[in-house]
């Protein structure tokens, strides 16, 4: 198992296939992107199924989502996927895209394995997409999202971040052209960890801001705390259901002390923690010729030092120096 030691386990891990993406969000990058990383820095296919493997195995991993960048850029993902889908036990297997590419790649992920996706999608408007994500490519996304649910990756879930000034107002319209199409929608805090460290606290849009926009147009009912378990989602139903939408207060409402993730980034690296400082490298190792039993070790030891909390509710928290692309959402 992964424990720690606040007596949490780790059974959900995200793995980070690349680092790259095919937009420019205002909020993660430049317009001019980043130094990608080089391709012998990148675990190898099989390297990622034999990590993949060891924690499932080994670890007590029940769940793993494929994240990047943008983890339909990598080439072998459908491979990776159909490798892991045949892991006993068999994880829960999701994926979270921008959803550009998902309308040629669905039918195939599916047939691999894939349970089912989470789609970022801020904005219902094109010009706001296009100045959002620096790219016109909003109708692919909406074709990757009908794409997905004709192919069973479902529930579909869409991830939606709110920038002042840009996309705050879309927040009921977001939720009701959900409600309609049987999306189930959650609202991100602005998380810092954009790479040019541009992110303002005072600027964010917080998770009560979101729930009073929108009360003015739905009547929310709280979930019960018990059913949240590890989720990092507060839910509410919405008019009565059976339709809900969530709010992942990452900022506002930390939820780390229910936290039962580990991070594997593209490079190889064992994170603890999404707004860590430091990580564990199990690449290394692995091609120093390291057994199962020696990884296994190692990532034992990330985990055991994982701290109480990320601290970014504290007004001494340090950004961490890796951007979401390289980390993995």
């Amino acid at each position: 198992m992964l424990l720690d030691t606040f007596g949490r386990r780790a059974v959900d891990l995200r793995v980070s296939l690349t680092d790259r993406c095919n937009l420019r969000c205002t909020y993660c990058m430049p317009e001019e992107g980043l130094q990608w990383l080089a391709k012998p820095e990148l675990l190898t296919d099989e390297e990622i199924v034999r990590l993949v493997t060891l924690a499932v195995r080994d670890l007590g991993v029940q769940e793993v989502r494929f994240t990047g960048g943008e983890p339909l850029l990598r080439p072998g993902l459908v491979g990776i996927v159909e490798a892991c889908a045949a892991l006993d036990p068999r994880p829960e297997l999701s994926l979270t895209t921008n959803g550009i590419g998902l309308a040629r790649t669905a039918a195939a992920l599916r047939s691999a394995g894939l349970d089912r996706v989470n789609v970022s999608l801020d904005t219902l408007d094109e010009s706001t997409f296009q100045a959002l994500t620096r790219r016109r490519r909003h109708h692919d996304v909406l074709a990757g999202l009908a794409a997905a649910e004709a192919a069973g990756l479902v529930p579909v879930k869409l991830n939606a971040v709110l920038m002042r000034g840009v996309n705050e107002h879309e927040a009921p319209d977001l939720l009701g052209w959900c409600l309609e199409r049987g999306y189930e929608l959650r609202f991100i805090e602005q998380m810092p960890l954009d790479a040019q460290h541009g992110w303002d606290r005072s600027a964010m849009i917080t998770a009560e801001e979101i729930l009073e926009r929108l009360s003015a147009r739905f009547t929310l009912t709280p979930e019960p705390s018990d059913r949240r378990g590890a989720a990092p989602a507060e839910r509410w139903v919405v008019d009565g259901g059976p339709g809900r939408v969530g709010v992942i207060a990452s900022v506002t409402r930390p939820f780390c002390r229910a936290c039962d993730r580990t991070r594997l980034t593209a490079d190889g690296q064992i994170r603890n923690c999404l707004f860590a400082t430091g990580e564990t490298d199990l690449r290394t190792a692995l091609r120093s010729g390291a057994d199962d039993t020696e990884l296994a070790a190692l990532w034992r030891a990330a985990m055991w030092g994982k701290k109480a909390g990320a601290g970014i509710d504290q007004p001494d928290f340090h950004q961490p120096g890796r951007p979401m692309s390289a980390i993995g959402g």
